[in-house]
């Protein structure tokens, strides 16, 4: 093994020292600010749209999110995986493991981009076409926003593998900043297209490439000038067999859960665009503003993730029982109070998005049952979280796959298909979140009980407690 420097910069956290509570609200708010600005990048495209050119062109952008978060959340996972891998050598102090994970994830993360691109510039009509998208408005429309926004995803992965690689030296920072200056680019390149160019979705798309270009070229050369953990040599940039390993033991049945909630999604989206277009419209409207609370509690994840992944490369195995508890109680609170306030204040947010009427009292109705719910589902992603720092990511994907993924197919195929209306549709939200939480509470207990009876090897002392 090889020691790594334990000097930390100002931006760094200590996540192996109790108490952890301060420390985990720390470390989610610039992730919680990330992923907003993130979601900005869809929202700003759909609210220019909406209000500079027409809803059709904003429903077409607001529909096609399930669809992309089907094709990248296998990369997405993967970055989930880098993330804990470089995390535990962290922890461990391992540098010789930490450099080759490093290299092996910025490498990952640009030839998954070019094969996700070339796949979605090829294929992305046809799975429109699957989705049941109405061929004379909305299908044109979303192909052509589809392929410009496919052939950017080398950037967009780039971006995401390489802030997953600052969060797991505790730096949540530094993502946030460069977001937030292609988050600005972004909001001022989807004004000139759409009004100054009037270019309608290939103007936003467009847009939200050059962003994701911005954002992805600072981290990368952030993380080239770094002096301490996670440094980039570009010359150093291949794949390591056991890096791979340590990345896709993680990362792939957490992409591969991604891909099937994804998967779950798209049938939802399809169900809904039997309603219409005003539906349509109206549900990718809520479903943005949705986004924006399930990113502040997916942020109570990662962070959860990020800490037990440190803690167990430390061996401190109490600490990681205590972010846990410390997690889902930060999470419960953002779900309630940012839950109920999305839904009790729905129809004044939802005029930011669209002026109809219809539309938003079709958003309102979603929100009701959605956002008032939510909390569920954060609780539900720091248990995986935990379960994934611990080493466990089969087990979290088998069982999110049958709790939320099986559920809601059979409750569509099933109860659904037998009184075919929106607000039994969005039931199958809380129905499968509920279910899939109380198995991983399950699992998680069992987890613990095996964890006991382990002896670590060379196991230290809790610092928290020597």
């Amino acid at each position: 093994m090889v020691a790594m420097s334990t000097v930390r910069t100002n931006k760094e956290l200590d996540m192996c020292t109790r108490p952890l509570l301060w420390k985990i609200v720390l470390f989610c708010l610039p992730i919680m600010l990330t992923g907003i600005l993130q979601l900005l990048y869809n929202a700003s495209d759909i609210i220019v749209l909406g209000h500079f050119a027409s809803d059709v062109s904003a429903g077409a952008v607001g529909s096609v999110g399930s669809l992309i978060n089907l094709t990248v959340n296998l990369f997405v996972g993967l970055s989930v995986g880098s993330c804990t891998a470089a995390a535990r050598w962290i922890g461990a102090k391992n540098e010789e493991r930490l450099d080759r994970v490093v290299h092996t994830a910025i490498l990952l993360s640009l030839v998954g981009g070019v094969c996700l691109g070339l796949i979605g510039v090829f294929f992305s009509r046809y799975f429109l076409i699957w989705m049941n998208a109405p061929q004379d408005s909305v299908l044109p429309l979303s192909t052509l926003y589809l392929k410009i926004y496919f052939a950017g995803m080398p950037f967009n992965l780039l971006y995401n593998f390489g802030s997953s690689l600052c969060r797991a030296r505790g730096d949540s920072k530094t993502p946030l900043l460069y977001l937030c200056a292609a988050g600005i680019s972004n909001v001022g390149l989807n004004i000139f297209f759409v009004v100054v160019c009037k270019m309608d979705v290939a103007g936003v798309a467009l847009g939200t490439v050059i962003a994701q270009m911005i954002s992805s070229t600072l981290v990368l050369v952030h993380l080239m000038r770094l002096q301490g953990h996670c440094k980039v040599r570009l010359r150093s940039l291949r794949i390591h067999k056991d890096a791979l390993i340590d990345i896709l033991c993680i990362g792939l049945p957490a992409g591969i859960q991604g891909c099937i909630f994804s998967l779950s999604n798209v049938i939802i989206q399809s169900s809904i665009n039997s309603f219409g277009e005003v539906a349509i419209t109206a549900n990718a409207d809520a479903a943005n503003v949705e986004g924006f609370v399930y990113t502040a509690m997916n942020s109570v994840s990662q962070a959860c993730l990020t800490f037990t992944g440190q803690n167990y490369g430390a061996r401190l195995r109490k600490n990681m029982d205590v972010s846990l508890l410390d997690s889902l109680l930060t999470v419960t609170v953002i779900g309630l109070v940012l839950g109920f306030g999305a839904y009790l204040l729905g129809q004044y947010i939802l005029r930011v998005y669209t002026t109809s009427p219809e539309v938003i009292e079709i958003g309102v109705g979603r929100l009701s049952v959605t956002c008032t719910t939510y909390c569920l589902c954060g609780i539900m992603d720091v248990l995986v979280g935990n379960l994934r720092g611990r080493g466990y990511s089969f087990l979290p994907m088998c069982v999110s796959i049958g709790g939320v993924c099986g559920v809601r197919i059979m409750y569509i195929f099933t109860y659904f298909a037998a009184n075919h209306t929106l607000f039994v549709l969005y039931l199958s939200y809380p129905i499968s979140w509920f279910a899939t939480v109380l198995v991983h509470s399950i699992s998680l207990l069992f987890v613990r009980k095996k964890e006991k009876k382990m002896q670590w090897k060379d196991m230290p002392a809790d610092r928290a407690t020597a």
